[in-house]
C-alpha cells in the first residue's frame, strides 16, 4: 500500500505495462470479477474497461474471450470501430442539428418522394443545388453515415423541393424503384464485411508487429520467403520500388524518405542478425500492401496462400479473413 507503479514493478520483477494494467483492473469491479467468473486473462479484462456502461458488448467479449479466444482481438477491435463510428455519427448530427437539418434515421431513396436528395436538384438557372442553398431552407433534411473509415458521409435532402424553387434534371424525376430484400440484405452484408475487414487489417498488422519482434522466427520462414519471392513477386516488386513502407512500419521504423539512407539497410549493417527479421518483412509488408477490402469479395489464390500462411504461423483469422481461404478451397473442389 503506497507503493508507486515503478516501485511495484521493481520489487515484483514484473514489467511496468502489467503492473499498470493488473491495478487497472483491480480497480474496475466488472474487470476484476470476469477474471474470476470467466478466467479471462488479464489483458482481456483490461478491454472491457473501455467499454464500462456497455453491457453488451462486455457480454459478447467475454463470450468470445470463453468460446472462441481467436477471435477476442477481433471482437475487441471492431467493438473500438463501432463505438468511434457511433461518436463521430453522433457529432456529425449534432452539428446538423445546430444548424436545423431534421436527421433522417433511413436512406429515404431515389423511390421515396417524401424527401428529394439535393444531388438529383438544380436552382432557377440550372445550377446543381448545394448544400449551401439549403441552409436557411425550411425542410431540409440530411441522413449521416460512417463507413468503415470513420469518415462521416453526409446525404442532403429537402422536403418541398418545387416550394423551394428547385427542379429536377429535364423537369422530371427519374426515380429507380425500391431495393428488393435481396438486395437491401447484400448491401447490408458488403456494409458490414467491410468494417469488419478494417477492424481485422488492424489487429492483423499488430499481430505481424509482435511476430517479426520476436528473438526466434518460425522454422519455416526461409521457405516461405523463397515461396514469396516467386509467387508475390508483382507485390513484392511494387513494394520494394515504393520504398517498402509497410516493411519499415512493421519493424517499428519510420519510412525512409526519398533522400535518406535506406533504414531497412541500415538495419541489416547495425544488425546483421536481424537481415532474416528484414527479409520477412519485407515479404509481409508487400503482402499486406495488396490487400484491401476488395479482398474479402474477390480473393486471389495468392490472398488465400498468404492468409493461410499466417493462420499456420498462429493467427487467428477473422470472419471476414476466413472467407478468403475459403473462397480458394471451394474453387479447388470445384476444378477437383
Amino acid at each position: 500500500e503506497g507503493l508507486s507503479v515503478t516501485a511495484i514493478a521493481r520489487r515484483t520483477g514484473t514489467k511496468l505495462r502489467e503492473v499498470k494494467t493488473a491495478l487497472a483492473v483491480a480497480e474496475n469491479a466488472v474487470a476484476a470479477s470476469a477474471i474470476q467468473e470467466h478466467q479471462l486473462t488479464l489483458d482481456q479484462a483490461a478491454v472491457l474497461i473501455e467499454f464500462d456502461g456497455d453491457d453488451e458488448v462486455r457480454g459478447d467479449l467475454i463470450k468470445a474471450a470463453t468460446t472462441d479466444p481467436a477471435q477476442f482481438a477481433h471482437a475487441a477491435q471492431r467493438a473500438r470501430d463501432d463505438k468511434a463510428r457511433a461518436r463521430t455519427k453522433a457529432d456529425t448530427e449534432a452539428d446538423l442539428v445546430g444548424r436545423g437539418y431534421t436527421i433522417l434515421d433511413s436512406d429515404p431513396g431515389y423511390h421515396e418522394t417524401e424527401y428529394t436528395r439535393i444531388s438529383e436538384l438544380l436552382t432557377a438557372d440550372d445550377q446543381r443545388v448545394t448544400v449551401e442553398n439549403i441552409e436557411n431552407i425550411d425542410g431540409r433534411a440530411a441522413h449521416v453515415r460512417v463507413y468503415a473509415d470513420n469518415d462521416a458521409n453526409v446525404i442532403y435532402f429537402i422536403r418541398d423541393a418545387k416550394m423551394a424553387g428547385f427542379h429536377t434534371y429535364g423537369g422530371s424525376q427519374s426515380k429507380s424503384g425500391p431495393m428488393t430484400e435481396e438486395e437491401k440484405a447484400e448491401r447490408r452484408t458488403l456494409i458490414a464485411n467491410n468494417k469488419a475487414w478494417a477492424s481485422a487489417e488492424i489487429v492483423r498488422r499488430e499481430w505481424l508487429t509482435e511476430l517479426l519482434s520476436r528473438k526466434t522466427l518460425p522454422k519455416d520462414t526461409t521457405l516461405v520467403i523463397a515461396k514469396a519471392l516467386t509467387a508475390h513477386r508483382q507485390a513484392i516488386s511494387t513494394a520494394t520500388r515504393e520504398g517498402n513502407e509497410l516493411a519499415h512500419r512493421l519493424l517499428g521504423l519510420e519510412p525512409s524518405g526519398y533522400f535518406e539512407t535506406d533504414k531497412l539497410a541500415a538495419l541489416i549493417a547495425q544488425t546483421p542478425a536481424k537481415a532474416q527479421h528484414v527479409a520477412l518483412a519485407v515479404v509481409l509488408g508487400a503482402c499486406e500492401s495488396v490487400t484491401s477490402k476488395q479482398t474479402w469479395r474477390y480473393p486471389s489464390p495468392t490472398d488465400a496462400a498468404y492468409f493461410a500462411q499466417l493462420e499456420a504461423w498462429g493467427y487467428g483469422l477473422s470472419e471476414v479473413e476466413q472467407i478468403v481461404t475459403e473462397e480458394a478451397a471451394v474453387e479447388r473442389a470445384t476444378q477437383a
